[in-house]
């Protein structure tokens, strides 16, 4: 079958041709970056030969030397930039140029902030890199073979950037992938071989093969014979980066900007990371690690099945993208490289998980990456952290239920908001609320509620109001998980405002004389309560924690939490049948009128709506609604006669 024969033109898929329109159309700010990411997609195909490499030697075929070639040609006012890495096969060339079948694309497209600079520096983050060829291009052609493939094995891919593309066989004679862009009429500086070598400087400098480019040609001798010929040489190409591994150079010899455009390889972020510890180990294992925490969050950190890990060298050859084994889930923010000298280099992702080397570098990562945080915290005029706590802080707090050893060491990491500020920012640490804890607490108290306003009016309180007593107020969604797994913190044990029998410790011998002759004074409400509300409560009884409100739903010391048994629920878990403790304040005017009511049915409705106003003012969501609402208009209609 002849090449001819063999080509299609096909549609790209809808989105595509979205993205395509946008980099055509739009963003034109910051033009320079498509061959940032045209450089790094070559460096990661021949990453990815060297690891098929490891197995299958012959993939390397009479070229084991691997680089990146890059070429500005203003007579025909293209740019070709080579490899000799993976290449592609013609579906894989259909898959990844044409289709896009990733969720990327899609999330791309609903970043954009009509921001050109912001929204050309998402290109790579989201992975659609390749497409921002057409910001300086009007047509694109993309020759491939995939390595070990036959040379007439070959691809030719080409485009317009528009509704659909070509595809075609074709012969190439070395393994790799080789993009000739035909440059736009207003963007022919990219054919300027001086232009093309300052961007390859400034965003590719760290890439670890050598980036080539044709060494200037000499200048003309104006003392030369006229009419002498000379013949033209092939040009000579040479390297125009550092072409080492930035993670093996010393810290010294590293300069900032070149760590920072290093994070934007590996992680494909626009903006600049919080911090990064670049740290070389040696002893009883010997490593390289240079891992950065980011600024902003991943589009898809939520999904714990995300694609996460640092990349995994063994002895400066790639091994693997997202090696997950070497830090915690709740670490899987975190961006950087590890390099190891121990490890095999066939080693796989299975293998990872059973060597003990492995174990050791993971536990010398985690605390590095804690301690990087740590520093982070100390300093009480920088914003760093609050950045990073608002970024990831809920994913931080996953961390005290997955790792043990370092529990106590996240717990010091953890911000809230307490009842001593006035803003929902999350600012507070544990070891600020110990600082303020009044003489005799014992406890660190806590009320858990479904958002900021619901816990920051919470009628449980209301005695802590009264006393001066701080209290966390928790309203992730998270939070109720993480408390039950931490227990305490430097010996103080977290407790519940809304669980159990208040007990305020060295604080409330006061209380327990005031709780004892409320109890005596109440029984007879309490008994009348427990009759009405039967069905609808554990138990009833007075309390002297509420001082504003009739009363106030409490948790059993050993029942679950509104909120766990909100989240349950909505997860489609089943949750154990339990019923609130309803307290009361017996002094409050409405239990006192309540006392005194002698008919047994209003006075049924009326504990009623005192028991749903409490379920209300947790954030709770009543059960019967339309119950509450007619027992509340029954009552407005005897008062209004």
């Amino acid at each position: 079958m002849t090449a001819d024969a063999n080509k299609e033109t096909l549609g790209f898929q809808t989105e595509a041709k979205q993205l395509l329109h946008l980099m055509i159309h739009s963003l034109y700010s910051n033009q320079e970056i498509f061959l940032r990411e045209l450089v790094s997609n070559a460096s990661d195909a021949i990453d990815k030969l060297r690891f098929e490499a490891l197995s299958d030697a012959s993939l390397l075929e009479t070229d084991p030397q691997l680089s990146i070639r890059v070429e500005a040609d203003k007579d025909a006012n293209t740019l070709t930039i080579s490899d000799n890495g993976i290449g592609m096969s013609r579906d894989e060339v259909i898959e990844n140029l044409g289709t896009i079948a990733k969720s990327g694309t899609a999330q791309f497209l609903q970043s954009l902030t009509g921001d050109e600079k912001k929204d050309s520096q998402l290109i790579g983050q989201f992975g659609v890199g390749f497409y921002s060829a057409f910001i300086v291009a009007d047509r694109v052609e993309v020759v491939t073979r995939r390595a070990g493939a036959a040379v007439d094995q070959a691809v030719l891919w080409e485009s317009h950037g528009e509704a659909e593309f070509s595809i075609e066989a074709t012969e190439k004679d070395a393994r790799g992938t080789t993009i000739i862009l035909h440059l736009k009429s207003d963007c022919t500086d990219f054919s300027d071989d001086w232009r093309v070598r300052s961007v390859i400087k400034k965003y590719s400098d760290h890439i670890s093969v050598p980036v080539l480019m044709a060494k200037p040609a000499p200048a003309v001798d104006p003392d030369a014979e006229e009419g002498a010929t000379e013949s033209v040489a092939e040009p000579e190409f040479e390297a125009i980066n550092e072409a080492q591994a930035l993670w093996t150079r010393s810290r010294d010899d590293v300069s900032e900007e070149e760590y920072l455009e290093f994070y934007k390889h590996i992680s494909n972020d626009f903006e600049p990371p919080l911090k990064w510890s670049h740290n070389k180990v040696e002893g009883k294992f010997e490593y390289t690690s240079l891992l950065y925490i980011p600024t902003r969050a991943p589009f898809d950190m939520w999904n714990r099945e995300m694609t996460r890990g640092v990349k995994l060298y063994v002895q400066r050859t790639f091994i693997m993208d997202e090696a997950e084994q070497f830090l915690p889930m709740y670490l899987r923010f975190v961006k950087g490289v590890v390099d190891s000298n121990d490890l095999s280099l066939n080693v796989s992702r299975e293998i990872l998980q059973q060597d003990p080397a492995v174990d050791s570098m993971r536990s010398a990562l985690t605390k590095r990456v804690l301690d990087m945080l740590a520093k982070m915290a100390k300093k009480k005029d920088s914003e760093d952290y609050q950045t990073f706590w608002d970024t990831f802080g809920q994913v931080l707090k996953e961390g005290p239920a997955e790792d043990m050893a370092n529990k106590e060491k996240i717990a010091g990491l953890l911000r809230f908001a307490t009842t001593q500020g006035d803003a929902e920012a999350q600012t507070q640490s544990l070891d600020d609320y110990i600082e303020r804890m009044q003489e005799g607490q014992d406890k660190i108290f806590y009320v858990v509620a479904e958002n900021y306003n619901t816990a920051r009016n919470s009628p449980h309180l209301e005695v802590f109001h009264k006393k001066g007593i701080e209290v966390l107020l928790l309203t992730d969604r998270v939070d109720d998980w993480l408390i039950n797994h931490m227990m305490e913190y430097k010996d103080k044990q977290f407790q519940d405002v809304a669980r159990g029998e208040l007990d305020l410790g060295d604080l409330s011998e006061e209380d327990k004389q005031e709780q004892e002759q409320l109890q005596k004074d109440s029984e007879a409400l309490v008994e009348r309560l427990k009759v009405a509300l039967e069905a609808r409560v554990e138990d009833v009884r007075a309390t002297s924690r509420l001082t504003d409100s009739p009363a106030c739903l409490v948790v059993g010391d050993h029942d679950m939490g509104a909120q766990m048994r909100r989240i349950m629920e909505s997860a489609g878990q089943a949750v154990p049948d339990s019923k609130p403790i309803l307290e009361i304040n017996s002094q409050h005017p409405l239990l006192q009128k309540l006392d005194q009511e002698a008919d047994e049915d209003r006075f049924s409705d009326l504990a009623s709506v005192i028991f749903d106003q409490a379920h209300l003012a947790e954030g709770g969501q009543l059960e019967d609604p339309a119950g509450y609402v007619a027992r509340l208009n029954k009552l407005l209609l005897e008062l209004s006669h």
